[in-house]
């Protein structure tokens, strides 16, 4: 470049390695890469399952094209790093990185950008620094296929990639080459046309950004200029997820990065020849230019002409001029340039001057595209002035100036009102048409142009320039002579005054002609600034102030046409040499060639990066766990939120441009009642000026704001020396706005100081020129600790009526008035907008006054245009206004309290009002000071306002109780976790979409296995047909599949116990036994044969419970079914006191199988139980008699299904250990059974009852899968096989489950088991005493009305 390098003192420094970071990669058994910054990690991990595969044409799809694409997902994780965390990291590159682009899928791929080399090129102002992107690395999130790839345009000299063909293969370490997918984009990026920073946001001039230099505020990215805006969206969505504290601790760990194509450049003015010196300090002053180019319409010259429909058109730039001097001084100004906004194209051709313009849209087609276009140039800049520069000789160019020509005659923003008494000043829209061949041909050349100085001179000084100021608060106040608290002593940047238009220059290209002329208007803007503070220029400043535009003019023409600028030898050296005119040349041809054989494939890249192609969408990110947390904070908000009750005192004030005041008391204005102490002191002081300057022509279109200064020394003056009085604090000025006449000034308490944020500034001119000029609003909006505040002033159309122009002006400026990230002056919880509204009395002067001699203020009040207007809600909606209780405030004799005497006799009227809206708001007072050196009175309201508090530290503390708490849920489901990826990841750690719902399942989390415990389910079996003599049973015969089609009933009826066949008819309801009732009939019998007198639980050695132990004992050397999968446990105990069971002889001719159908199948088990082991069982019972005590000791220890307990004879004591929790369902327990264990302890031989084993808890925990059946009841009267009668007990009731197994917990002592009333006889056996009953349990052996008592059984330990 042709700049002063050696003014450059930063020139080929990197950026702060404070700045930087560090890129690790983890291999197993994840892929996962983490950005670290110095104390926290920013981890990838692209989730497999997670992108699912989106059939059809989509708005938004994938990058492949065609008719399907994939939703690639990520899962992210911001956390701080802990010991540990990183140890299977490794670097996955050894430069550090500058912050992350974003992410973007390709060919089902997902990378991550980052920025791995930079350059630094521009100062804004101490503390704003900005970089120029160098090279640029995409790294695959799956697969490791690109590591080792390298990329031509990872060459760091070759910045252009003249070295690499576009058709040339990357360069690779491995044998076969592999061409990086992200190539092209690298090669993009890394052409040395993108810049970034760290420090502020580049994306936003200065005007729209906070005055402080350390603030950067991502939320307030301008997409229009953010050129990685789709890669980054989704960080920064994630980044809105996060909570307050993690969102800052983010954003100072700069990895997140916005990205601007343009220019942008610093030069350093020495202080010899800097225009504005500081002898103090000595430092150098800063002069930038930085150009943002749109990326809406993004394109190559050929292939991106004209305008859109959305209103954006080609090569739109925002070109911005920043001067700093050490002084204290920011001065900005800003230009945009752009395409003729019409729909036309050019195709590209061999023959320099011969590409055919072709208009596609006729004029009217086009029409609302074009008032689109300039309503947003309207909101975002204000009054716009066009400078067309096409020729007239040129028939494509005439033609698109007719266009042009046609489209400013119908917009909106151009018309003059149809109301005859409007001002035809109000369009916010002039053009020049400045043919610059033409007026360039004489013999004086490019210089001709400076010309157009003359056209533009009336706008150029209307539009003003952005100033602010450093403010020394530490100074002392006046006469207060009071020594101010440390708070105000802190230097701040305080905005003067802002741009409040903007020229929008075009030729054809938007290259050559236009950068030339806009080197004109920034070089006008500068000698504007300069003249209003006395000082010039040297010609050294303006040499650098040229060379920069020239650079500048280079950069965006080598973006947008292949090449440098044309006519920029004239722009750096102010005329045109031969060696210029030949490099012209040069770059023609150049340009030909790039145009057709070049753009194509750099406008497919362009579209690739803004994620514009066919099938292309951007990447999810997803981090559950976070997102829980900001639900849950959102229902606590009580718990760290309160209010405070502060005051405002607001004012108005026409000055009608004199100066007598500044030598007047403001007290009877200011402070109206006598201040006692300090705590009637407001905490906010607003005061809104109109008519600072005099309404002159030559008054209309300064923006000196010397008058405004003047004014706010007054103000502070006054207030400091009340509050000094008051025993209170010194008043700062927090921020100031001016529109030409109209200000507007906030003093807080310096107190207040640290409540406050956020704070901005706008304004709003309703007109562009002449005695419109001056109209318009001053809005300045704060955030008090939580809430939103905005104030307004306004001056609004004068003339008694112009009241519908007036209202338009409320319109326009409550539209307009926009702050940063788009809010308007609804966006806040309490809005005061006051100031000269010029709404008048409609009645005549006599009885006007009249009425005010007899202070008959509410018919005046009746016929208050504003009132009426308000009524009718034409104007102001939804405000409010406290009652009027003085009198009108305009016009009076200068001097005196005499309404207007003058000539014109206008009548008397309230035109300085103050209104309010919203509910935090509460006026106390509203009323007019006694002043009388304008022909205005001033006009004051005192406001309550209720503002939110916010905890931060108990919310951040919340928050990470909220974090730990359901990460300990749901389990480490992030980037850093080491499980498998699951289809139901994304799943995890949402709620219920529906109250009473459960929560989403996965395979590592079933809202059914919540708490640890265990499946449930309650069943109620139908009744019969003839409950008397039949029940109702699960059907055996149904298959094990409930979901495999069949014709069995779910139930049958089978007969109650009247024979002992019917004893058996539901001996196994459950599908995975089959047991054959012949051969427990036998067994049975040969029971009855030897003799066993069992016939209750106390008086003998049941038949079942023989049958149970030969039924379930296993081959020692059988080898055992694999045992079921874990399972998730509930916490329980798990120990008992070993309990001694004695047995006479061994369990040979019981039976249990008719009451224990056997336990249910495992949950979640891969094996289903075979039959084997039951045949097996069944060939051992009819080949024993007998079986060892012992044969079950070691139950536990074996795999396979558990083991039902045997009961063993009474006099071997067999100790075993206590059951777990995961057991059976403890069996239901009778009403007759309770009696009985209730009303007796102790047998007749006073033997105690031997103590009850719990059943095994994964027993209790799990309901079979099928009732047990109730006709078989052990050591009934009616159902013993041992003796054969029946005593003719009602018959039992269906079988019941326990639905609270949960609830109820185990004892360490074994329990006992609640008294029956017994039916039988004892048989003469002593009744041993019981241990503990249990409490609510539920029988599902038997009905609560049987008499029988339940049998002891041992435990077993779970397989």
């Amino acid at each position: 470049m042709d700049y002063v390098g050696s003014t450059v003192s930063w020139n080929g420094q990197v950026p702060d390695p404070d700045t930087s970071s560090r890129l690790l990669i983890r291999d197993y058994p994840h892929r996962a890469i983490a950005i670290v910054s110095q104390t926290h990690a920013l981890i990838f991990r692209h989730s497999a399952a997670g992108s699912e595969s989106q059939n059809g044409s989509s708005a938004n799809g994938g990058n492949g094209g065609g008719g399907g694409s994939a939703i690639s997902k990520c899962m992210v994780e911001f956390s701080p790093i802990t010991k540990g965390m990183l140890s299977d990291y490794r670097p996955l590159t050894p430069r550090p990185v500058y912050g992350t682009l974003g992410l973007i899928a390709v060919n089902q791929d997902v990378f991550l950008s980052v920025i791995t080399q930079a350059l630094r090129v521009a100062t804004l102002r101490p503390g704003e620094t900005a970089e120029m992107i160098q090279q640029v690395q995409f790294f695959c999130l799956n697969t490791n296929e690109y590591d080792d790839v390298l990329s031509a345009a990872s060459d760091p000299w070759d910045p252009d990639g003249d070295s690499a063909s576009v058709y040339s293969q990357g360069l690779s370490r491995r044998d076969v080459p592999v061409e990086h997918p992200c190539q092209e984009l690298m090669k993009l990026l890394g052409n040395r046309s993108f810049y970034y920073s760290t420090d502020f946001d580049m994306t936003n001039r200065l005007q729209d950004r906070s005055a402080d230099a350390s603030s950067f505020d991502i939320d307030n990215f301008d997409e229009s200029f953010l050129w990685n805006s789709f890669m980054i969206q989704p960080l920064v969505q994630f980044r809105a997820r996060l909570q307050p504290h993690e969102r800052e601790t983010l954003d100072s760990s700069r990895i997140l990065t916005s990205a601007v194509r343009g220019f942008c450049l610093t030069v350093t003015i020495p202080q010899s020849v800097a225009p504005l010196r500081n002898t103090q300090s000595g430092m150098p002053s800063y002069l930038t230019v930085i150009s943002r180019l749109s990326c809406r319409r993004a394109g190559t010259r050929f292939n991106s002409r004209g305008i859109d429909d959305d209103g954006n058109v080609a090569n739109f730039v925002e070109t911005e001029t920043i001067y700093w001097s050490p002084s204290g001084v920011v001065f900005s100004y800003v230009q945009v340039r752009g395409s003729v906004p019409v729909f036309w194209e050019q195709s590209p051709g061999l023959i320099p001057g011969h590409q055919k313009i072709i208009v596609t849209r006729s004029p009217d087609g086009a029409q609302p595209a074009f008032d689109k276009h300039f309503e947003d140039l309207e909101t975002s800049y204000g009054a716009v002035h066009v400078i067309n520069l096409l020729s007239e000789a040129k028939p494509g160019e005439a033609e698109l100036t007719q266009c042009y020509r046609y489209g400013l005659q119908h917009t909106p923003l151009a018309q003059k009102s149809s109301d005859r008494n409007s001002s035809s000043d109000h369009a916010l829209i002039r053009a020049t048409e400045y043919d610059f061949h033409a007026e360039t041909k004489g013999p004086t050349g490019y210089e001709a142009a400076q010309e157009i100085r003359h056209y533009i001179e009336n706008s150029a000084n209307g539009f003003a320039y952005y100033l602010a100021m450093e403010a020394d608060d530490a100074r002392s106040s006046g006469n207060s002579g009071r020594k101010q608290s440390s708070a105000s002593a802190h230097r701040r940047f305080v905005v003067v005054l802002q741009q409040e238009g903007v020229f929008r220059t075009n030729c054809l290209d938007c290259l050559d002609r236009t950068n030339l002329i806009q080197t004109i208007i920034s070089q006008m803007a500068v000698e504007t600034f300069l003249d209003h503070r006395s000082e010039r220029a040297g010609s050294d400043f303006w040499v650098r102030h040229s060379n920069l535009w020239a650079d500048n003019g280079d950069a965006l023409s080598k973006i947008y046409a292949g090449t440098g600028a044309l006519k920029s030898s004239f722009t750096r050296h102010g005329k045109m040499s031969l060696a210029g005119a030949i490099a012209d040349a040069r770059k023609s041809a150049t340009r030909l060639y790039i145009n057709n054989f070049a753009d194509k494939g750099r406008q497919n890249t362009i579209d690739m990066l803004l994620g514009r192609l066919y099938g292309q969408a951007p990447v999810v990110l997803f981090d559950p766990i976070s997102d829980y947390v900001t639900l849950e904070l959102n229902k606590r908000a009580a718990t760290f939120s309160s209010s405070e009750v502060i005051k405002i005192w607001v004012g108005t004030f026409n000055l009608n441009g004199r100066l007598d005041g500044l030598h007047e008391d403001l007290s009877p204005w200011l402070f109206p009642t006598q201040v006692k102490s300090a705590d009637q002191l407001p905490e906010i002081v607003a005061i809104g000026f109109q008519e600072i300057v005099e309404l002159s022509p030559q008054q209309i279109m300064n923006s000196d704001p010397t008058r405004k200064q003047q004014w706010e020394v007054v103000v502070r003056n006054t207030l400091n020396k009340h509050a000094a009085a008051a025993g209170g604090e010194q008043y700062v000025l927090l921020r100031s706005g001016q529109l030409v006449g109209a200000a507007l000034c906030i003093f807080v308490k310096s107190s207040s100081l640290a409540k406050i944020k956020n704070v901005e500034g706008s304004v709003k001119k309703t007109g562009m020129s002449g005695m419109a000029g001056n109209k318009g609003a001053v809005g300045i909006r704060l955030d008090y600790a939580n809430t939103p505040i905005c104030f307004v002033t306004a001056h609004l159309a004068a003339g008694f009526a112009n009241y519908e122009e007036r209202n338009r002006d409320y319109l326009t400026i409550h539209h307009g008035l926009r702050f940063q990230r788009n809010r308007g002056i609804d966006d806040h919880d309490a809005v005061m907008w006051f100031g000269d509204f010029n709404y008048r009395v409609g009645l005549g002067r006599d009885r006007a006054l009249d009425l005010v001699r007899t202070r008959n203020l509410e018919a005046l009040y009746e016929n208050d245009q504003l009132n009426l207007q308000m009524v009718a809600g034409l104007a102001f909606p939804y405000y409010s206004e406290a009652r009027i209780t003085f009198m009108p405030t305009y016009k009076f004799d200068v001097g005196r309290d005499d309404y207007d005497s003058s000539e014109k006799q206008r009548i008397p009227a309230w035109t300085d009002r103050i209104l309010r809206k919203g509910q935090h708001l509460r006026q106390t007072e509203y009323n007019s000071a006694p002043l009388r050196f304008s022909d205005h009175r001033p006009v004051y309201a005192h406001f309550q306002c209720t503002v939110n508090i916010v905890d931060e530290a108990m919310r951040d503390k919340i928050s990470r109780e909220l974090y730990e708490r359901r990460k300990g849920e749901v389990g480490d489901v992030t980037a850093n976790t080491t499980v498998e990826d699951t289809d139901d990841e994304d799943l995890i750690g949402y709620d219920a979409i529906e109250p009473g719902l459960p929560a989403a399942s996965s395979d590592r989390q079933k809202w059914w296995l919540d708490n640890g415990r265990m499946a449930q389910a309650r069943i109620q079996p139908p009744t019969p047909a003839n409950p008397s003599t039949h029940t109702t049973v699960l059907n055996p015969k149904r298959p094990a599949n409930p979901f495999s089609p069949t014709d069995e009933p779910d139930w049958v009826a089978v007969p109650r116990a009247e024979s002992r066949l019917s004893s058996f008819s539901s001996l196994s309801t459950s599908p995975y036994e089959h047991i054959n009732h012949s051969t427990v009939l036998s067994s049975s019998a040969n029971s009855q044969n030897n003799g066993s007198a069992a016939a209750s639980r106390k008086g003998g050695q049941p038949m079942a419970q023989s049958l149970s132990s030969q039924f379930y004992r296993q081959d020692a050397t059988a080898t055992p079914p694999p045992p079921p999968p874990p399972r998730r446990q509930g916490a329980g105990n798990t120990e008992n006191d070993a309990v001694s069971v004695a047995s006479k002889k061994s369990a040979s001719t019981a039976s249990f199988a008719s009451t224990f159908p056997g336990p249910p199948p495992p949950p979640n088990s891969r094996v289903p139980p075979t039959i084997s082991g039951v045949t097996k069982a069944l060939d051992e019972l009819r080949a024993s008699s007998s079986s060892s005590p012992s044969s079950f000791s070691n139950a536990s220890d074996r795999h396979g299904p558990p083991v039902l307990p045997r009961q063993t004879s009474t006099k071997v004591n067999t100790t075993f250990q206590p059951p777990p929790t995961h057991a059976i369902s403890p069996r239901p327990v009778s009403a007759a059974s309770s009696t009985s264990a209730s009303g007796t302890n102790i047998s007749a031989k006073g033997k105690p009852v031997p103590p009850v084993a719990k059943k095994p808890a994964h027993l209790a925990s799990v309901p079979s899968t099928t009732p047990s059946p109730t006709s078989s009841r052990v050591g009934s009267a009616s159902h013993n096989l041992g003796d054969g009668t029946s005593s003719g007990t009602p018959p039992p009731k269906p079988p019941r489950r326990r639905t609270d197994l949960a609830a109820s917990g185990y004892s360490d002592t074994p329990p006992k088991l609640p008294a029956r009333t017994s039916t039988v006889a004892s048989h003469g056996r002593p009744i041993p005493s019981s241990t503990k009953a249990r409490s609510s349990n539920i029988d599902l052996l038997g009905d609560d009305d049987s008499g029988n008592e339940l049998s002891r059984y041992q435990p077993l330990q779970p397989s």
